[in-house]
């Protein structure tokens, strides 16, 4: 009895001491509630534990839940053996680092798949510690393509009584699903009954990616046609959201025309006779509606909505009317413009064409035209400006003011708007013949001779030639101009001669005469410049030789003593020396000079000139 007692006392202590040990060992799993992670990245799932008893021996097991919440072993190890099992989805895709005997193991789930997003256990034994575990959620992540966004390409009518599409917006390959929000210009598009509706489609592809396409419907308005439409793309990356915008788009949209604007197009500014004019239509409606143009109550036809009319005179001046029909509503609508049309008419002269004035007397004409705009008139004479107004003043007429007028009228506000008129005068009077330059003049009979005359003066006059020697007039020539008459006659001249030109009309005649002297010829040629110059350098030549051989001969004589003077040189000089001969002579010794002349006359030494002698009869 006393052992049965010590024998359960004994298995009753063993059994507290179990119990104690029991309540003071445990194990504890830290695990993140959630990893997040690219497709096709690398996963790692730490799991973290502490273990007060024999950390030594604990078994670590990995664990999925599958998508239909089963759950499966895919990892088992302790501190000498690490098993990953076969079969599975992650047979060839995972790792563990870390051992049962650490605090610490990681698993490492390589590539990364859709499908892979899943629920992982950490399992931690450890045996007479007991056991514990985590869970870790493996999110997988997607950024979409770039989305795409299309428009309705045909237009859109305000008058549809239900709302129209707008354009589609899609985005590609994303996942978890992305999310597509409609804008217009900045404000966010919601689904609002009868007025705007999205549509959206959700496809899953076969890759577990998602591929999400809105459509957009709106009953348009007319300030719709300048809006901008886009869709935003968000969607979920790891740690957070972003967001992707399309491009913009813009809609036609379908309005009523309800003014028409009509105006000149061509030509800018005023309007002249002449002109080719455009004129164009515009409606406020989209599209433009035909046109049907009116002028002055007759219709007329127009091409591409632009009427033409052609060569415009005054005459087309009035109101042109443009209609427009609105193909759904069959309304009509109207707009005008008023056409003016700036004229000139042509030039009335008085007195016209021509005009005949006498010598001295004074001719008033005047230059005007009609216009409908201010004028300015200027007058010209063979180009240069002679007069400014209507009025042209001629006093005191001589020839010079005979010749064409001519009247410019332009319109100084409008270019192109322009006339002329022309007057010519005539100054009736006696003519008058052009001073000759030379009227003596010596001529060669070699060739003819011409002589011009110029006459001016009305009734024109006519010219004609005589002469002194009629035989030797060859040819006669004439030519009228606006202010005279020209003529000229060849003439041979063989001998002197004197030619008359002669201008007459109704009130006389007047002549100038032209002497010609005949140059006659000799029949020996006149020595060359070079010949003649060498002929008077000999003659000088010779003229030297012969005046040293005189003094050489006097010398020789006065030495002789054959000359009447002796060698002291006191000759009587107080007789006339009847022979004319004036000599001076100087001795080769320091006597003084004596000039001789021819009345016997002593001259003083300072007049007696050269050393040499010269003899004069």
């Amino acid at each position: 009895m006393a052992l049965r007692m010590k024998s359960s006392m004994f298995v009753g202590l063993f059994l507290l001491s179990l119990a104690w040990k029991a309540a003071w060992a445990k194990v504890q799993v830290n695990m993140e509630d959630r990893v997040e992670v690219f497709l096709g990245d690398t996963a790692q799932i730490t799991c973290m534990f502490t273990v007060s008893d024999s950390p030594d021996n604990v078994i670590i097991q990995w664990y999925m839940i599958t998508k239909t919440n089963v759950r499966l072993r895919i990892y088992y190890g302790n501190s000498t053996m690490q098993v990953v099992d076969r079969g599975g989805q992650f047979t060839d895709k995972i790792s563990v680092n870390g051992k049962g005997n650490s605090s610490e193991v990681v698993l490492t789930i390589r590539d990364v798949k859709v499908e892979d997003e899943l629920e992982f256990i950490c399992h931690v034994n450890g045996m007479t510690a007991g056991s514990d575990e985590g869970r870790t959620m493996l999110k997988v992540f997607a950024s979409p393509d770039r989305p795409i966004i299309t428009g309705e390409e045909s237009g859109i009518s305000v008058s549809n009584e239900n709302p129209s599409k707008i354009g589609s917006c899609e985005a590609k390959n994303g996942y978890p699903r992305p999310n597509i929000t409609w804008y217009r210009d900045q404000s966010s598009l919601q689904n609002t009954p009868g007025e705007v509706i999205v549509v959206t489609l959700v496809t899953k592809e076969s890759s577990g990616l998602y591929t999400v396409q809105s459509d957009l419907h709106l009953n348009v308005v007319k300030k719709d046609k300048d809006s901008f439409f886009y869709c935003e793309v968000s969607y979920l990356v790891p740690g957070g959201t972003k967001m992707t915008e399309t491009n913009k788009i813009n809609i036609t949209v379908y309005y009523p025309t309800t003014s028409l604007d009509v105006w000149v197009e061509s030509p800018k500014g005023s309007v002249k006779e002449g002109d080719t004019v455009e004129v164009h239509c515009r409606a406020d409606g989209n599209p433009q509606p035909p046109f049907t143009f009116m002028h002055n109550m007759e219709e007329l036809k127009s091409e591409l909505n632009v009427l033409v009319l052609k060569d415009v005179t005054r005459q087309s001046n009035g109101n042109i009317t443009c209609t427009a029909l609105d193909l759904d509503t069959y309304e009509e609508t109207l707009g005008q413009t008023e056409l003016f049309v700036d004229y000139l008419d042509p030039v009335v002269l008085i007195p016209k064409d021509t005009h005949v004035i006498a010598q001295g007397e004074e001719l008033m004409a005047t230059c005007n035209a009609q216009s409908s705009l201010p004028t300015h008139t200027v007058w010209f004479k063979k180009g240069k400006k002679v007069a400014e107004g209507h009025t042209l003043t001629l006093k005191d007429a001589v020839f010079d003011m005979a010749g064409t007028y001519v009247c410019v009228v332009k319109v100084p506000s409008l270019e192109g708007l322009e006339t002329t008129g022309s007057l010519r005068v005539f100054v009736q009077g006696r003519p008058e013949i052009k001073k000759s330059a030379d009227p003596v003049q010596e001529v060669s009979p070699e060739k003819p001779q011409k002589l011009s005359c110029h006459a001016r003066g009305y009734p024109t006059p006519v010219i004609t030639w005589s002469s002194s020697d009629e035989s030797q007039i060859l040819k006669v020539s004439q030519r009228e101009t606006e202010d005279e008459v020209l003529s000229v006659v060849s003439v041979k001249v063989t001998s002197d001669i004197t030619a008359y030109c002669n201008a007459s009309n109704d009130h006389g005649t007047v002549s100038i005469s032209f002497n010609l002297k005949a140059i006659v010829q000799t029949t020996s040629s006149a020595p060359s410049t070079s010949e003649g110059s060498g002929v008077i350098i000999a003659v000088i030549i010779i003229c030297i030789l012969l005046l040293a051989i005189l003094g050489s001969v006097l010398y020789f004589l006065y030495k002789k003593g054959k000359l009447p003077c002796g060698r002291s040189g006191k000759q009587d000089l107080t007789k006339p020396n009847k022979g004319g001969i004036v000599v001076e002579m100087k001795s080769d010794n320091t006597e003084e000079a004596v000039l001789l002349s021819v009345n016997g006359d002593k001259k003083p030494p300072s007049d007696q000139g050269d050393k040499y002698m010269y003899v004069q009869k």
